[in-house]
């Protein structure tokens, strides 16, 4: 039997300027599209009304209205077709208004074709993955399995806490992880933002795809582009093979970029073009490959501020602060802090293997009243102490230290009561990397304490640069009190 011809993808371009209009059909026509056409809203109301498209392109500004209209009664109507909307080159607070009105993406005038071809077919995709799915000119990324949804409960589950703040955040959560648009979590340090961010991975459309989280304060400023873009062999010394970078390791997945305001402004700018392109080009190569990619960010400062400031780029900041998500500090959620003891105690008994000591009322009082300005993840590092130096049926939570040597102390403590750290009495120890680890956390912490937990001062008198000693703080879990306050205000 002669198998049935595939049905091209049918798309609906909206524009007023003949010449313009004309350039788009041909353009789609060219990929194997059917194509029709509209210069008014009324017209392309008239046209979704006799067709159900795959993919619906519309300028802004409209003789009869703005795309915006288009776009909120295709919402009402709760049309599945996913909508670009072009805009004139600067109008990015436009364009931030178009994707939360439910645009699929935005394209700045004058249109680079290469570009237009690329989201426009992103766009199809998707309309088929939020529809049933159907023979196309492209082929069509399948709708969340039942496998995916239970991932996606399963992460919203690992956002511990049933407080009103906590419900709120789970909400959107289901909310946008059904679209394409861009995700800004903001939350002091320890909240769980990358939590978050999982959760949205594992509730979207692109659940079966890679998730890849990135520290962006953690990797040396001459390195940023290669570990975003991917190098060639030779690009760089040391380079040795080709790699990839983390653009190709998210490819038809999400790509999270934490603490993303550490970012210097020449890595924004490439890090704009890169997204708004959906292309990258490796360290060393001629050509461009495209990357079809979910953007989630994470910070803890003020981004409109640093705008303000020059320290980060306003298109960029655009760009990524289309849904924003707060994850509330502990402090705005303390009814949360039972579930949240047992939930972490439960994991941490099973990493180590045995199981955790109940957690007597009393000590839960005393949880309670702790500061706990560390949020979520000086609780665990408390509870994870507890847990190495109790001897009985009964937890017992050291509170000691004070708040703020506490925080930096918790790691250390934690690594101290391993044994798998410690040296034997000849001076060898049994695992030299944790040896090694445990001795470059007590001097960060010496030099932290002795420098009032300035960061630059800290730095300084090491002899790094302030991004080496965030790296090195990031990369042992040094918890410091406070964050970029910390800081002088005046360092890169």
């Amino acid at each position: 039997m002669a198998s049935t011809p595939a049905t091209p993808a049918h798309v609906l371009v909206v524009d007023d300027e003949p010449d313009l209009r004309t350039l788009y059909e041909l353009t789609l026509l060219r990929e194997g599209y059917r194509v029709d056409a509209a210069g008014t809203l009324e017209e392309a109301w008239q046209l979704l009304g006799q067709s159900k498209f795959d993919a619906v392109i519309t300028d802004m500004r409209l003789p009869d209205g703005l795309g915006l209209d288009l776009l909120q009664r295709m919402g009402a109507q709760q049309r599945s077709e996913r909508c670009v909307v072009m805009t004139a080159y600067g109008s990015a607070e436009n364009a931030v208004e178009a994707l939360k009105a439910g645009a699929f993406d935005y394209l700045t005038k004058p249109v680079d074709l290469k570009q237009f071809r690329s989201v426009v077919a992103s766009a199809i995709l998707e309309t088929a993955a939020s529809d049933k799915p159907r023979p196309m000119g492209a082929q069509a990324r399948p709708a969340a399995s039942s496998a995916e949804r239970g991932t996606g409960s399963s992460a919203l589950q690992r956002l511990v806490g049933e407080s009103a703040p906590m419900r709120q955040v789970k909400e959107r959560i289901g909310k946008v992880a059904r679209s394409m648009a861009p995700v800004l979590v903001r939350g002091e340090s320890g909240t769980g933002k990358e939590l978050a961010a999982r959760a949205i991975h594992a509730c979207s459309h692109r659940a079966e795809g890679p998730f890849v989280a990135v520290n962006c304060s953690a990797i040396p400023e001459t390195l940023l582009e290669a570990e975003f873009f991917g190098a060639k062999k030779g690009s760089y010394t040391g380079a040795a093979a080709d790699r990839q970078g983390y653009f190709q390791a998210a490819r038809n997945g999400t790509l999270f970029l934490d603490e993303i305001g550490d970012l210097p402004l020449a890595m924004q700018s490439k890090l704009l073009r890169a997204i708004q392109e959906r292309h990258v080009r490796s360290l060393g190569s001629t050509q461009e490959e495209e990357v079809d990619v979910r953007i989630v960010s994470a910070t803890h400062r003020d981004l409109a501020a640093d705008v303000q400031a020059g320290r980060f780029r306003q298109d960029l900041f655009y760009r990524l602060n289309v849904i924003e998500i707060v994850v509330p500090p502990l402090r705005e959620r303390r009814e949360d802090l039972p579930m949240l003891c047992e939930a972490l105690l439960a994991r941490i008994g099973q990493e180590a293997g045995i199981t955790p000591p109940v957690l007597s009322p009393s000590v839960l009082a005393q949880l309670q009243a702790h500061p706990l300005t560390g949020n979520v993840r000086e609780l665990e590092n408390l509870l994870h102490r507890a847990l190495a130096l109790s001897d009985g049926s009964e937890l017992q939570v050291d509170f000691a230290p004070s708040t703020a040597t506490a925080a930096v102390n918790e790691p250390a403590a934690a690594a101290a009561a391993s044994p798998t750290v410690a040296a034997t009495a000849a001076g060898v120890p049994s695992d030299l990397q944790a040896y090694l680890d445990q001795q470059e956390r007590e001097i960060l912490v010496k030099a932290l304490r002795e420098t009032n937990f300035n960061r630059t001062a800290a730095a300084q008198r090491l002899g790094l640069s302030l991004r080496q000693i965030r790296y090195r703080i990031a990369r042992l879990a040094i918890a410091t009190p406070g964050s970029e306050e910390a800081d002088d205000p005046t360092s890169p």
